[in-house]
């Protein structure tokens, strides 16, 4: 099964620990054929990376811009490369600016490559355009069901 991720950054340390056991819980019963595609930011992307990774799966990465890793948080680089390094390939819009059309277009593509996509949402509108309810939306227009993890209690900043 081929699974695409998409949600919001800046989540507590508390709300990750609950993200990431859902990921688990979710995507093992799929460990045997798990194709994860992320545009592995910091997050909701990188810890479903993690994920699928751990449970022996292939990690497809999306990257919106040339521009993009030099976005993400300085912290996040290390981690970053290492998904890099493990992805077993890598799909690009073509674009070079790392803003919120290169990270829709990302995404777009993103959920192309899917059969499922998870997102880590809040049921809000965007912030943004790009944002997760925006890919969410194009999801469902495009007919990939959409599942929502957000665990109970759970806010972002």
């Amino acid at each position: 099964m081929r699974v695409g991720i998409t949600g919001h950054r800046g989540l507590s340390e508390q709300i990750e620990r609950q993200v990431r056991e859902e990921l688990k819980t979710w995507l093992t019963p799929h460990a045997d054929d798990l194709v994860g595609v992320s545009c592995i930011a910091d997050g909701p992307d990188a810890w479903f990376a993690e994920t699928v990774l751990t449970l022996g799966g292939r990690l497809e990465v999306v990257i919106p811009a040339t521009t993009y890793r030099a976005g993400l948080p300085q912290w996040h680089h290390p981690v970053y490369d290492e998904l890099m390094r493990q992805a077993s390939d890598v799909h690009t819009t073509g674009l070079t600016a790392s803003d919120s059309q290169a990270h829709m277009a990302g995404s777009e593509i993103l959920v192309g490559l899917t059969d499922h996509l998870i997102a880590v949402w809040d049921g809000l509108p965007a912030r943004g355009h790009g944002g997760t309810a925006d890919v969410v939306t194009h999801a469902r227009h495009h007919n990939v069901p959409v599942t929502i993890l957000w665990p109970p209690g759970a806010t972002r900043d």
